[in-house]
This record gives C-alpha cells, sequence and structure tokens, in this order.
C-alpha cells in the first residue's frame, strides 16, 4: 500500500511539474494561437470569425505571429449586426483583411513593444502608442500581454481595430 501511494504521490510530482513553467514568472503554453484562444473562454467571436474566414491553418501554422486579439466584448461594441454581416461567405475578403490586421508577423513581447508603426499581415500598419496609460493599438487600449502560444503570443484588447 505504501508503495503504491509513493507512486502516486511521485507521479503527481513529475506531472506538476512538467505542467509547471520552465521559469519564473514565464507562462506555460497550451498549444498554438487558435487552441489558446479556444481555450480562454472571451474569444469565442474571434476564433469563429477565424474559422469563417478560413485562417484556422494559417494561425496554427509555424509562425511565430503576435495577435492583437479583441474579447467578445469589444466585438460586442460594434454597431448591430456587422459581426453576423461579417461572418457571410460573401464577405470572407473584407473578413480577411480586418482579421489579419490583427496579426503582426514574429513574436513582439509586452517588453519588447515601444511607440511605433508595427506592419501587419494584411499589409497596412498598425500604429502602437506606449504611454502612462499603457499601450495602445490603433486606439484600442492592450488589457492583457504576453499570452503565449506555441507558434507566438496575444495580447488582449478591448475593441476591434479596423483597417483603412
Amino acid at each position: 500500500m505504501k508503495t503504491l501511494q509513493k507512486l502516486t504521490l511521485t507521479a503527481l510530482a513529475i506531472s506538476s511539474l512538467a505542467l509547471a513553467p520552465a521559469h519564473a514568472g514565464e507562462k506555460s503554453v497550451a498549444g498554438d494561437i487558435v487552441a489558446v484562444a479556444s481555450g480562454a473562454g472571451s474569444f469565442n467571436t474571434l476564433v469563429a470569425a477565424v474559422k469563417a474566414a478560413g485562417l484556422v491553418e494559417t494561425l496554427q501554422g509555424k509562425g511565430p505571429f503576435t495577435v492583437f486579439a479583441p474579447t467578445d466584448e469589444a466585438f460586442a461594441k460594434l454597431p448591430k449586426d456587422t459581426v453576423e454581416n461579417l461572418l457571410k461567405p460573401e464577405n470572407k475578403e473584407k473578413l480577411v483583411a480586418i482579421l489579419t490586421y490583427h496579426v503582426v508577423a514574429g513574436k513582439v513581447m509586452a517588453a519588447d513593444v515601444k511607440t511605433m508603426k508595427a506592419k501587419t499581415v494584411n499589409g497596412q500598419s498598425l500604429d502602437v502608442q506606449v504611454g502612462d496609460g499603457g499601450v495602445t493599438v490603433d486606439k484600442a487600449k492592450v488589457i492583457k500581454t504576453d499570452v503565449a502560444a506555441s507558434n507566438g503570443v496575444i495580447h488582449v484588447i478591448d475593441t476591434v481595430v479596423l483597417p483603412n
């Protein structure tokens, strides 16, 4: 019986080490950008839009990517019926343009962010401002940073940003 208890405790200790972050303060990585966003519970609209736009495989790719991810509440700020219209197959091109405007090639951690123009995957640039009130991306406030994924990082924003 004691041997079984020791084996169980050893297995629990090993599994907790395997799940623990590698360095103090580092967040563990639970999968690619899509998996992390899907599991978070606050990006349901974003994940639905990524699926409708046919961008799942891209965002599951090698990357690395930096995604400025609007929350469900951010999408709710859009005018009534905007999301529903964007999810229609005939608006796929527009949806892709909007979603790729939220993605920057490379992995940019919060500590590396500075006031700048950041070129997005759709070819246009985001206006990134760093100030006393925090970081904004095209006037969307960054509300959470450095959500790690195996192929990049997610920074959470409170507003959907729209390309020109």
